[in-house]
């Protein structure tokens, strides 16, 4: 009986004939290279421009003047500029202090609902969805001084509130109306990381007789502390840049009471028509702001491994 011996097929690995890996992952780097074009045209491309406009006095007209250091000297010479950012930080704690734990007690609350648990996830979401326009004019109908909530403070021997002519109510109504607006976005997320906890845990601490706060403080925040970290990184990023509010609701009054730092910027830029110095109040911004995203991207990559 004759034996076959098999020789195992190996392959021709010379240098010269192994394809390199760049010719390997070609289709893959032609199929990313529209993306990465609109990217480079619209993000990095605007941010190289403003970095270089902040040296310059620009006039469409005359022709741009390099002025160096004079735009950033200008900032730091306008009052207005403190203001703004003493407005923003106080605008970043009114947030932190009033709508950040909001989601999260909403979050808790939910998840140890036995009935009409997805009709509380629509009903927290449901403000989120609402347009921006829609939601000026409700507020706006609310905190009137003849509105619904100072009918209810009147019927109750209080006195009105002047929620937006008022200073020291002003930031705190917009605060209000915001969180009220947004934060059924980030009860998704904490939502999905109370659910994602085993539910093994909080039979135990039953058995062991610990009632509904002791679990909630030793399993449900110590379990989801990573996502709150995440979020509150995500919020300071976020607060940090607002306008909006407060540009449609009181464009920056009374007597510059929310006055925020994104909004002096709008005003520099489309107001004053100051271009370069505009462009050098968003360096400042985006200077702080990669800050704070190289700090969330430490924290993800912690959360991930």
């Amino acid at each position: 009986m004759s034996q076959s011996t098999t020789v195992p097929y190996k392959p021709d690995i010379s240098p010269g004939r192994s394809p390199s890996r760049w010719r390997k992952h070609l289709w893959g780097y032609l199929f990313l290279l529209p993306a990465a074009a609109v990217f480079f045209t619209f993000l990095w491309m605007p941010i190289g421009k403003g970095m270089l406009f902040s040296f310059y006095h620009i006039d469409f007209v005359k022709g741009d003047t390099f002025v160096g250091w004079d735009n950033y000297a200008k900032i730091f010479k306008d009052p207005e500029v403190g203001i703004a950012v003493r407005n923003t930080l106080y605008y970043m704690l009114l947030c932190l202090l009033i709508g950040f734990w909001v989601p999260i007690l909403f979050a808790i609350a939910i998840s140890e609902m036995r009935r009409f648990q997805g009709f509380a996830r629509i009903a927290a979401y449901l403000p989120y969805v609402v347009p921006v326009v829609v939601l000026y004019g409700l507020w706006r109908w609310l905190y009137d001084p003849v509105g619904p909530i100072n009918g209810v403070l009147t019927a109750m021997g209080l006195d009105s509130v002047l929620f937006l002519t008022d200073k020291a109510w002003s930031m705190i109504s917009i605060v209000i109306m915001e969180t009220w607006q947004s934060f059924g976005s980030a009860l998704l997320i904490y939502l999905a990381a109370v659910l994602g906890i085993p539910r093994d845990w909080y039979e135990a601490a039953e058995i062991d007789g610990a009632g509904v706060w002791k679990r909630i403080r030793h399993i449900t925040l110590p379990a989801i502390r990573s996502s709150i970290v995440l979020l509150l990184l995500l919020q300071l990023i976020a607060t940090s840049q607002s306008f909006q509010s407060q540009f449609a609701m009181l464009d920056g009054g009374p007597n510059n009471a929310t006055l925020t730092y994104a909004l002096v910027v709008i005003r520099y830029a489309f107001t004053r028509q100051d271009y370069g110095t505009a462009s050098a109040l968003g360096v400042l911004m985006f200077l702080v702001l990669s800050l704070l995203a190289i700090l969330q991207y430490r924290i993800s990559n912690r959360k991930e491994a």
